[in-house]
């Protein structure tokens, strides 16, 4: 069987608690409390394939608290991760700055590769501007221009209150790992797909 470690990150109050209990369906948070350090959340995906390593991964999903104050903490959190996704709240400007100090600490630095990074901007009902169809951002171009500045696969999604994740990119690594969580919506780019299946 597989073994995957792949890392939460980003700055604080972005819903990477959120997200992360969500997809490993671990109890649901009802009020807001920083994660201090790192959460570890175990789960398996039998659905996972691999060419010569068997059908099934066990996945560590390391939800990483955001506030600077653990940054003495990083280096250990990186060790042998296998990815690394990278949340923010697209209605909060200041998270759109901090993405790029986030990109290069744990991807760059870390020589991961760009297939081995997911963007998430996650909108949090009741921020920004909710409409019948939720807006994620005031400015889609800001997204798209960081999307396409850090080079990496970028997902958006919405966490309803009935806990459906709705998802508006074409691009999913989340597909391979969570493919139950993946609604039809969801189309993943040829491109994406044969880079994916070498991972």
């Amino acid at each position: 069987m597989l073994k995957a470690k792949i890392l939460f990150v980003g700055p604080c109050e972005s819903g990477k608690t959120v997200l992360a209990n969500f997809l490993t369906e671990s109890s649901d948070i009802t009020e807001y409390n920083p994660t201090q350090g790192v959460r570890i959340l175990e789960f398996e995906n039998p659905h996972v394939t691999s060419n010569n390593k068997g059908t099934g991964c066990e996945f560590e999903l390391w939800d990483c608290g955001g506030d600077p104050k653990f940054e003495s903490c990083w280096p250990a959190l990186m060790k042998d991760s296998h990815g690394v996704v990278i949340v923010f709240n697209a209605d909060i400007p200041s998270h759109l700055k901090e993405i790029e100090t986030w990109y290069s600490c744990f991807v760059q630095q870390q020589f991961l590769q760009n297939t081995q990074c997911l963007l998430i901007a996650h909108h949090k009902p009741g921020s920004g501007s909710d409409k019948d169809n939720p807006a994620l951002g005031k400015e889609p171009g800001v997204l798209a221009s960081v999307w396409n500045a850090l080079g990496i696969c970028m997902l958006l999604c919405v966490l309803a209150a009935n806990s459906s994740v709705q998802f508006v990119s074409t691009c999913c690594v989340l597909a391979i790992c969570f493919p139950h969580h993946v609604n039809q919506n969801c189309r993943v780019s040829r491109s994406t797909q044969a880079r994916l299946q070498t991972l």
